[in-house]
């Protein structure tokens, strides 16, 4: 584990954000970290110190801080519908954020979204090329394929334009997200012939990565999962061979008594 440094800034447009970075005299890839509906909470903070100690730069931008109830946002007791081009807006914000940052290595980013913002590690790789796009439990719900308003672009058409392998993190036991949903995500990821490895976790009910909500936390599942990303990141991050070939797989481990609409909320 490598020692880090911790800081908060501001980037254009006020957008506020935490950084995490490995105490380092390198140059190391960078990590654009999105949070859940909660908005900039504890949990994210965390995860962008996990990823500074695993040896990148990870942003934690506080990209719902526009919300004029902040305190009902980090409870889950009111939300915030983030457009797409609001996303990029930010997400671009971030990076900029991070051009004096000695250690910061901005030719090699990936971008992990997590529930609510699953989706938008996609928008920025349709936008520009990035290393790898890491979705967890977000980005497969029938709203994510509806074009409108806040989803502008159809999600077939970012899958499509977005040019790197993809990263796509389910629980079995989620309330939200199907296995059906799942299968859609992976077949659209197909026919785009995209690098991806999708995996459905057994057992593990929506939210399964948070470690301060305990209803939802599953260790092993979250602990398997994060060395699934480590070692995909670390692939993404390699160095590419010419004619290298797409790489595609799925994983699931699914109760042969599999019935969505019994799976529940956890708190």
């Amino acid at each position: 584990m490598t020692e880090i440094i911790t800081w908060t800034t501001t980037c254009a447009g006020g957008l506020p954000a935490f950084v995490a970075a490995p105490d380092v005299a390198r140059k190391v890839p960078v990590i654009v970290l999105l949070h859940e509906r909660y908005g900039l909470v504890p949990h994210t903070m965390d995860l962008a110190r996990r990823h500074a100690r695993e040896g990148y730069v990870c942003i934690a931008a506080d990209y719902f801080f526009k919300h004029p109830d902040q305190d009902a946002l980090h409870r889950g007791d009111a939300g915030y519908d983030m457009t797409d081009p609001e996303s990029l807006d930010h997400m671009e914000a971030a990076l900029a954020a991070l051009a004096d940052v000695a250690q910061a290595d901005l030719t090699r980013i990936a971008v992990m979204g997590v529930c609510q913002t699953g989706r938008h590690p996609l928008v920025l790789a349709a936008h520009r090329k990035i290393a790898a796009a890491l979705v967890w439990y977000g980005a497969a719900q029938d709203r994510e394929w509806q074009v409108n308003a806040r989803f502008p672009v159809a999600l077939d058409a970012l899958i499509e334009q977005a040019d790197c392998p993809v990263l796509a993190m389910y629980g079995e036991a989620d309330h939200i997200i199907s296995v059906d949903h799942v299968r859609r995500l992976r077949g659209a990821l197909e026919r785009a012939g995209k690098t991806f490895h999708v995996e459905i976790f057994g057992g593990a009910p929506h939210g399964w990565l948070n470690d301060t909500m305990p209803g939802r936390y599953r260790r092993e599942q979250a602990e398997a999962a994060w060395r699934t990303q480590r070692d995909f990141l670390a692939g993404a991050f390699a160095p590419k061979e010419e004619g290298a070939f797409i790489q595609q797989s799925f994983k699931a481990a699914l109760s042969p008594a599999y019935d969505f609409s019994k799976n529940v909320r956890y708190e």
